[in-house]
């Protein structure tokens, strides 16, 4: 049956797409998109719904802010937490164009955002994330034609990823020990741990009887691993412990530092301290200094949180325990 003037349409589009129907209003005399469906009959409920009671469907006026809402909602659940926080801080620096009309936003007014955040390559590149999610769901919506978020340029990350600390700026990282945050890269530095492991480190995880930690992600020779703590970091971690508010080993307001926050704090650590590493890179020298020192193969696996050939079980005994120490500690500066 023909639907009377003015009610609309229903059309299969072309393409293999999740949802192919679309529902476009006839008052308007423009035929504007309303929905999508996976089948005709939701097409045509979703029609029905409309024309009962319509709505403004007038893309055009609909804001950054506007928009960045209605992802938050839809797609960021999708992601993970981590993903979630660096995208709602990347929104922080787009301020100035919150009310703007998204459709009338163009690659100058993103890349602005980009080269006017006073951060550095990882902030830079969530931003620019961000515009790629957004305008996805803008694309998806007939806000836009035009995905701008393509030309946008950001800073890249450094050709550091191999590069050690040298003696010399561990010693000078020492003599800064007691400057904000200096402490967590000395930690990184006599303890190979990742970021996302330390800073999920709670304070009950640390037995300071036996002077060990347990922690550990990402790998099933990783997670949960028991590993000795350094005796020129025991005083670090033992005052972390102390100031603890929020159970966690390393905090931010007395609440668990997310891995963005301290992106931002390394960077302010490096630029004080005259020098260009990436987190990762401490990682790095742990391993680098204990097959200098001449420890044991599987126990640096172990403390590394590596998978080997020759570990066996991954029940640590007291000598097992005893073992890692001796090869932790051949580091001596």
């Amino acid at each position: 049956m023909k639907n009377p003037n003015g009610y609309g349409t229903v059309t299969r589009l072309s393409g293999n797409r999740r949802k192919p129907w679309v529902a476009k209003e006839g008052k308007s005399g423009r035929q504007k998109p309303i929905g999508y469906a996976a089948t005709r009959e939701e097409a045509l409920m979703l029609l029905a719904t409309y024309n009962a009671a319509p709505w403004d469907i007038d893309r055009s006026k609909i804001t950054l802010q506007e928009l960045f809402n209605l992802w938050r909602e839809k797609k960021a659940p999708k992601m993970g937490c981590s993903s979630q926080r660096a995208m709602e801080s990347a929104f922080k620096h787009c301020a100035r164009l919150y009310s703007a009309p998204y459709c009338q936003i163009k690659a100058y007014d993103m890349q602005d955002c980009i080269d006017n955040c006073g951060r550095g390559y990882a902030t830079q590149g969530a931003i620019k994330t961000l515009w790629k999610h957004l305008d996805a769901l803008a694309l998806e919506m007939d806000i836009v034609s035009k995905q701008y978020s393509t030309l946008l340029e950001s800073e890249t990350v450094p050709d550091t990823s191999r590069t050690v600390f040298s003696d010399d700026e561990v010693a000078r990282l020492w003599a800064h020990k007691e400057e904000p945050w200096v402490d967590s890269v000395l930690f990184f530095l006599y303890t190979g741990f990742r970021i996302s492991e330390a800073l999920g480190m709670r304070v009950e995880g640390v037995n300071f009887e036996q002077r060990t930690m347990a922690g550990g992600v990402k790998t099933e020779a990783g997670k949960n691993r028991i590993v000795p703590i350094h005796s020129k970091i025991q005083g670090i971690v033992e005052a972390r412990a102390a100031a603890s508010k929020s159970g966690y080993l390393f905090e931010y307001n007395g609440h668990k530092m997310h891995v963005s926050v301290y992106y931002s704090v390394w960077g302010r650590i490096m630029q004080d301290t005259g020098m260009q590493h990436v987190p990762h890179e401490c990682r790095h020298t742990f391993r680098s200094r204990l097959d200098s020192a001449g420890a044991n193969r599987v126990c640096i696996d172990r403390l590394m949180g590596h998978k080997s050939g020759s570990t066996g079980e991954r029940v640590y005994t007291h000598k097992t325990l005893e073992e890692l120490r001796k090869n932790l500690e051949l580091i001596t500066n």
